[in-house]
């Protein structure tokens, strides 16, 4: 059993990951990440799981890398500090790469580290008076194994500001640059999360996870001759699959289908 964490199944079909530290403001050490990568990986390969909801327990999401932990790496060899930073880096990666959806379900502080996992998850939706700051320049170091996260969720621009400054912004300044998409009164936060499950409960599996492949490989810009041949091969591949049979009888026959909890 986990020790940093919670699982539970918050309703038919959806998993709930919980950082469960709330004396440490859910910051996160080798254990969390060697836990949170695990996790990751066990519902990803679980054919009863559809969405994935990631929360911190108590007052804050999480404050990010602990201090004694951080504390440990100053004092360690660059080769010790090389293999810490790519196990991060892979958690980090499990989250954004995984096949199903996932929500940030965020209260409190989300810091440092706490803003990568917010922004490796596809959908953020944040607790009026939550707040954000991308801080670890105060302690000496850069935020560069959530870099990428964050410029793919706020653009380079944003990034940099809230890297180079430091600056801690709140929900409205969170919504307006992309870091989440919606922000919703305290109490309820758990009743937008479960709308927005929902509607994810709502789509085709397999049609997720190839919207979350094909959307990985794009990016603004030019519309490619190599892009426009890839969607296209995509959705070709993609209409002729039983999951899309299904949704089209299901939306004809005026029923719910098949891939929906019931």
């Amino acid at each position: 059993m986990p020790e940093t964490l919670k699982l539970a199944r918050r309703a038919p079909g959806v998993a709930q990951v919980t950082m469960a530290r709330p004396d440490k403001f859910n910051a996160f050490d080798e254990a969390m990440i060697a836990e949170l990568d695990a996790a990751f990986a066990a519902l990803a390969d679980d054919a009863e799981v559809r969405v994935i909801v990631l929360a911190g327990e108590g007052k804050h999401f999480s404050a990010g890398a602990d201090l004694n932990w951080m504390r440990r790496a100053s004092e360690a060899s660059e080769d010790w500090n090389l293999a810490d930073a790519r196990r991060f880096a892979a958690m980090l990666a499990r989250i954004e790469a995984c096949p199903k959806p996932t929500v940030a379900r965020v209260q409190g502080a989300a810091l440092g580290g706490g803003v990568g996992l917010v922004c490796a998850c596809d959908i953020a939706i944040a607790a009026e008076g939550a707040s954000f700051a991308v801080s670890e320049a105060r302690f000496g170091i850069l935020p560069a194994v959530i870099g990428p996260y964050l410029v793919n969720a706020v653009g380079r621009r944003q990034a940099r500001r809230l890297a180079l400054t430091t600056t801690r912004i709140g929900t409205a300044e969170a919504l307006a640059i992309g870091l989440v998409q919606q922000v919703v009164v305290a109490d309820t936060l758990d009743t937008a999360v479960d709308a927005v499950v929902a509607d994810l409960l709502a789509g085709g599996p397999n049609a997720q996870r190839e919207i979350k492949q094909l959307y990985a490989r794009l990016a603004p810009g030019e519309v490619t001759a190599e892009v426009r041949e890839l969607t296209a091969r995509t959705i070709a591949r993609v209409r002729g699959s039983d999951e899309a049979r299904e949704g089209f009888a299901a939306f004809l026959g005026k029923r719910p289908a098949h891939w929906i909890p019931r």
